[in-house]
């Protein structure tokens, strides 16, 4: 039996010694190396935090005190010192999260894993403690992978400097990157920092006798007349000045916060001290921790892109992975693409949000290195930012993950939009991506951007679609455009039988029409993005059953094409299939659109349910929401036979005609 398998809570870490310490930090780093190995997850960021971590549980009461996680990939450690260690099943559907959950344990807090948003928890959950009275509880706010580059984090530390009996430890997990190496001033003002301060300066400046002790003379000295004021200000301005020379720690001490660092990460004494001071102050600190991504492991560190940030199933003793594919994804598609578009067009500039390799956005850097920003965790300031560039002559293609998106979505809707700014925004992970769980599914694109004026958005259905609509995309203007697509490969090609006049696909036309004479078919299939081999597979199914079909790919989902529409009243029932929430998504536009003209054709609306999806594999959770082709065949052919509703409009001639017939009156009398 290991050390680690002894600690069931963080009680167990107390009676340890520092030999025992030491063995624990090596055992957990040997425990996530041959676990997250064999399952694949957040590797390099769990590393780095071992000590921290330790030092954090040592010093702090979890649960009584409160400890959350920014960024929650980096919890690994802290869910092993709280009695998780089955790790077999790591971000698989019913094993542990990849991020912190309060449904496997008390100890854990905040479950989002979007970056940046620690601080105002803590700001929350200390003014709520507060508040009520519970003065003897402490909140702890672990922010780190370039989390501090996002601007609603300075947002809380002006909130939470603002109360100086606030009992809130932030501590700095600074190893210099998010997914690469971190970008900006305060980036390099980090830097700095970490060459100059002494442990013992700060030990005192955290004393409360030493705040007393300079309250007393402040007073004093201000209470003797002119003299004495003057001599206040001359020694205080001293003081700083002296300070800034010795202990650089002013973007902190400028807020009003207490700075403790920088302190080496993985000293667990010298960890433990600095929390314990910061926790002793009883007001608002911040530990800035000096630590390294991948720390312990070699393959890790000498990993230049992001340290092993993120792992696929992994060989253990040298970190390669164990099954490699020559499959093209959708990340390759957009990186050979957009450096193609660059190379021609010297107005095209690339914005990422600390996302450069995760987007492909690399090659393009290699090959033009000024046009390429990367802003950091700040997707409202990326989105404002490409509004602005709009305006100087520019065209900016913003890459974002889906779920990152709706953090911008005011700055797309009201710098963006409202300005007709020629901006380009490219959704990668769009639709159900599987093991990082619900928040990070890209699901809700398609509903939000629908509602945003002039906006365009394209879901390409495979490589060549891609190539083209994103080059449609950057030829536009004076409007907002948006590409999505799923991650992972990307799949066969699917060549369209027709386009149509106003760019839409025509996929697949199977069986005959629903009664001789006519041009009518059962069913419409409206085939969003990546969907589109479910959607010729339940035309399959359907066919099999005596059911006609037309498929269509739209290419671009929004505006609504008017063929969608026209098609639409040529069939007794339309699907729109969408990997996309159902509520307010694609489907419901058609819907409305089809409703406008005066087509009253039924429609089945088949997406995702507004739910927090679970980790899962993409497989596993299209099955569970019955995205598949077989149920949306099952379900179809039960409305086409007058089963299930929506019920398929009458296949009879004469009722068909009757129908027509009253809806044109319908529409005459409007």
């Amino acid at each position: 039996m290991t050390l680690l398998e002894t600690i069931k809570s963080p009680s167990d870490l107390r009676g340890l010694d520092n030999a025992a310490l030491e063995q624990l930090a090596a055992d957990i780093r040997a425990f996530l190396i041959t676990h997250v190995a064999a399952t694949g997850g957040h590797l390099g960021p769990n590393l780095g935090v071992v000590e921290l971590t330790l030092a954090v549980h040592r010093v702090f009461d979890s649960p009584r005190d409160s400890i959350v996680f920014d960024t929650g990939h980096q919890s690994y450690v802290h869910k092993l010192l709280t009695g998780r260690q089955d790790f077999s099943t790591l971000r698989q559907k019913g094993g542990l999260a990849g991020y912190p959950d309060r449904g496997e344990s008390e100890h854990d807090i905040v479950e989002s894993s979007h970056a940046s948003s620690s601080l105002s928890w803590a700001d929350g959950i200390s003014r709520g403690y507060q508040m009520t009275g519970q003065h003897d509880r402490h909140t702890v706010a672990v922010i780190g992978d370039g989390a501090l580059t996002g601007g609603m984090a300075w947002e809380a530390v002006n909130n939470i400097a603002s109360d100086k009996n606030r009992k809130v430890v932030i501590v700095v997990n600074d190893n210099g990157r998010s997914y690469a190496p971190t970008v900006g001033g305060f980036a390099n003002r980090l830097q700095e920092l970490q060459a100059s301060v002494q442990q013992g300066v700060d030990a005192m400046r955290t004393d409360r006798r030493y705040e007393q002790t300079m309250d007393k003379v402040k007073g004093l000295l201000q209470e003797s007349g002119h003299l004495g004021q003057a001599v206040y200000r001359g020694l205080h301005g001293m003081k700083q000045g002296i300070k800034d020379v010795v202990v650089q720690q002013g973007i902190f001490e400028d807020l009003g916060m207490k700075y403790v660092g920088p302190v080496d990460g993985h000293d667990l004494d010298a960890m433990e001290q600095a929390l314990s001071n910061a926790k002793n102050y009883g007001g608002p600190v911040i530990v800035h921790a000096i630590t390294e991504k991948g720390h312990g492991y070699l393959p890790a560190r000498l990993d230049e892109n992001d340290q092993f940030h993120s792992v696929p199933v992994i060989d253990p003793s040298t970190g390669k992975p164990t099954a490699t594919s020559s499959s093209r994804t959708w990340t390759h598609v957009f990186r050979d693409e957009i450096a193609a578009i660059a190379d021609e067009r010297e107005d095209i500039v690339g914005v990422t949000g600390a996302m450069l390799i995760p987007m492909g956005l690399q090659k393009m850097q290699l090959a033009h290195p000024d046009r390429v920003v990367d802003v950091g965790i700040a997707e409202q300031h990326a989105l404002t930012m490409a509004a602005g560039m709009a305006f100087g002559g520019l065209h900016p293609v913003v890459g974002l993950y889906a779920t990152f998106l709706n953090r911008g979505f005011d700055q797309l809707l009201m710098d963006v939009a409202l300005h007709k700014a020629g901006v380009t925004v490219v959704l990668d992970r769009a639709g159900v991506t599987g093991p990082d769980g619900p928040s990070h599914h890209g699901i809700w694109d398609l509903a939000l951007l629908q509602i945003i004026p002039g906006l365009h958005l394209a879901a390409p259905r495979d490589e060549a679609t891609m190539v083209e609509e994103l080059r449609e995309a950057v030829a536009v203007n004076d409007a907002p455009t948006v590409v999505r697509y799923p991650k992972g490969t990307v799949g066969a090609p699917s060549p369209a039988l027709e386009r149509l006049p106003d760019g839409v696909d025509v996929l697949v036309r199977s069986g005959d029409p629903a009664q001789p004479g006519t041009a009518h078919r059962d069913v419409l299939i409206v085939s969003v993005g990546a969907m589109c081999s479910i959607s010729q597979e339940v035309s399959e199914r359907l066919a099999a059953h005596g059911v006609s079909s037309t498929v269509v790919d739209p290419r671009w989902v929004l505006p609504v094409a008017s063929s969608v529409v026209d098609l639409a009243a040529q069939h007794r029932i339309v699907v729109v299939i969408e990997d996309g929430v159902r509520a307010g998504g694609i489907g419901s536009l058609i819907r409305q659109e089809m409703r406008s003209a005066g087509v009253d054709t039924a429609l089945n609306e088949v997406g995702l349910p507004t739910e927090f999806l679970a980790h899962a594999s993409r497989d596993q959770i299209l099955e569970q929401t019955g995205l598949t082709a077989q149920r949306i065949a099952q379900n179809t052919l039960s409305s086409v036979l007058g089963t299930r509703v929506p019920y398929a409009r009458p296949a009879d001639e004469e009722k068909l005609r009757a129908t027509q017939t009253s809806r044109m009156r319908r529409v005459d009398g409007a």
